[in-house]
């Protein structure tokens, strides 16, 4: 079948987020064709280039977030009024929507269907004009924006908006609407592929909404992080106008993904919870866990015995959410039980946050131990190092985890635990604080104890390093589960299953060849399910829109094949 995977600052791109695991799936399903859409981050990005292809990647178009050429269009009358109409409503549903999180049950489906009206109305007349940067850029935008806050029944925070919160969210509006102005609906595009599948919700998920609305193709909705609780999490110190209209548009936009997806996945049941939160339906929803590489830790985790069974270890990104304060003062208590205890901490830096977090743990490692010599003419050792992966000691992670007998992950905020996993494809016993996904992905194969604790965390530590016997116990139970449940074999299996699970409900492609038969699959998946089917129906093909204006409003790339070499 034909994919059209969807992404927003990740897959092709070197630097993508969730590359890695993209980039596994369209290798791991090599008898799928792949058509990739990509939305990119930044020019950086952009000038680093791409991953390389394989074969079965028949094309890349790319379009940026980052910037917008103004369209030029001058739109006509009708066309201004359907602007103002539709904004004005889709302005309106954010204004009065509470911004915090509904059970599904509570939600208002007029609400819903008054979003979805005025995003689909925007797309067809971004359709039917050539875009809408310019008319989101415009004053008539922000006056519509403002209305719609001092409109009796608006939220109190939309009414409390002043000038600068009112620019500053249309300007994040005009960015996330971005893709409604793109030219990857028609039938030579979006509307030729089998499944549409979204690999982060947000911006990824417009285009394959809107290829769902014009040619009716399905589409599935993958999430490793729910956009709505990063939303949360990252601009605490945002005016509370500005955070809650964004909350409500990040909302509002999932609650339709969700709607209109035949599946929605998630990477874990804690992400799985904020889905069913923001209005997901529980029977859509399936867990998939992401799949790790297991290959690189095989020898580590098949030889236990190889770690020092004094030296604890860390790996990860050095960030105030990791928590490495409270690991500092843990293994100050640690110490005096076990005066031979070392702490590797093992990771680069995150950004300026990251850096100036890194010399604060660095000068309270130095004050909380000093330096310690075996005698008096010789140079002093602290207990506690910081390294980077890839010096001569620690060349790979694998190398990380071998060094010590305990791995330690001691955050207060965390997704999906990817340093956990590796530790358990590692075969090391470890002790973790209950956030995020954490009980669910260590299950019984280790110790977890309440974030922000240093003294529970200590003592976990030092039951483990007194009781060699309990540690191989846990470690090879950690191993045993990890390689069940997180493999990159375990993942492509349950994407491939999902795959032929909705192409199975619309077995007919939507595009006509010259004869206006239907297209057949590239490899067609009555193969390999059994179904029973019927005769094509009418509705199925694909409408034809009108033309596109001949300047496009948002730069994107055209047609991209496969280099040469990657075939």
């Amino acid at each position: 079948m034909r994919i059209g995977l969807l992404t927003e600052a990740g897959y092709p791109y070197v630097s993508g987020d969730a590359r890695l695991w993209c980039d596994r799936l369209v290798h791991g399903l090599a008898q799928h064709e792949f058509d990739v859409y990509a939305l990119s981050r930044s020019q950086s990005q952009e000038d680093e280039g791409w991953v390389p292809l394989p074969p079965n990647v028949r094309r890349v178009r790319t379009a940026p977030l980052w910037m917008a050429e103004d369209d030029e269009v001058v739109p006509g009358r009708r066309a201004r009024r359907q602007f103002r109409e539709c904004f004005a409503e889709l302005a309106a549903v954010l204004c009065g929507a509470t911004g915090t999180l509904r059970a599904p049950e509570n939600a208002s489906t007029s609400e819903a269907d008054r979003f979805a009206n005025a995003l689909y109305g925007l797309a067809e007349l971004a359709r039917e004009t050539g875009g809408l940067v310019g008319a989101l850029r415009s004053e008539a935008a922000v006056r519509t924006l403002e209305r719609a806050c001092r409109a009796p029944g608006a939220q109190r925070a939309a009414r409390e908006a002043r000038v600068p919160d009112l620019l500053a969210v249309a300007g994040y509006l005009e960015r996330a609407l971005r893709p409604l102005s793109l030219d990857w609906y028609e039938d030579d595009g979006l509307g030729a592929v089998d499944l549409c599948h979204a690999a982060s919700g947000g911006a990824a998920v417009l285009p394959g909404l809107l290829a769902r609305h014009f040619t009716g193709v399905p589409l599935l909705v993958t999430e490793y992080g729910v956009r709505l609780r990063t939303h949360y999490l990252t601009t605490p110190d945002a005016p509370p106008a500005v955070r809650s209209l964004l909350a409500a548009f990040q909302g509002r936009l999932a609650a339709e993904a969700y709607r209109q997806a035949e599946i929605v996945t998630s990477g874990n049941t804690h992400a799985r919870r904020w889905q069913e939160r923001c209005g997901a339906d529980r029977a859509k929803l399936r867990t998939v866990h992401p799949g790790m590489d297991a290959r690189p830790f095989a020898e580590v985790g098949e030889s236990p015995e190889c770690a020092d069974p004094d030296t604890l270890v860390w790996v990860g990104r050095v960030e105030p959410a990791k928590d490495l304060v409270s690991l500092l003062h843990a293994f100050a208590e640690i110490r005096k039980q076990r005066p031979k205890a070392r702490l590797r901490v093992v990771g680069a830096p995150v950004g300026a946050e990251g850096a100036a977090y890194l010399l604060h743990c660095r000068a309270l490692a130095a004050q909380l131990f000093p330096d310690e010599a075996e005698g008096p003419h010789s140079p002093g050792d602290n207990p506690v190092s910081f390294e980077e992966i890839g010096g001569p000691e620690l060349p790979r992670p694998a190398d990380a985890y071998a060094s010590g007998a305990v791995t330690v992950l001691s955050s207060v905020v965390e997704g999906f635990p990817i340093g956990l996993v590796e530790a358990m494809l590692a075969g090391r016993a470890t002790v973790s604080t209950d956030v995020g996904a954490v009980v669910e992905v260590i299950g019984g194969t280790g110790l977890v104890v309440p974030p922000r604790n240093p003294r529970a965390l200590a003592e976990a530590c030092v039951a483990l390093l007194r009781d060699p016997a309990r540690r191989a116990r846990l470690g090879a139970a950690a191993r045993a589960r990890a390689l069940e449940l997180f493999t990159v074999e375990q993942n492509i299996e349950a994407f491939h299953g999902i795959y032929l699970e909705i192409v199975s409900r619309a077995p007919v492609r939507r595009v006509l060849d010259g004869a206006g038969e239907p297209l057949p699959f590239a490899v067609p998946a009555e193969a390999q399910v059994p179904v029973g089917w019927s005769a094509p129906s009418p509705s199925l093909a694909a409408r034809n829109g009108p033309a596109w204006a001949s300047a496009r409003p948002v730069r994107a790339t055209p047609h991209v094949p496969a280099p040469e070499g990657a075939r």
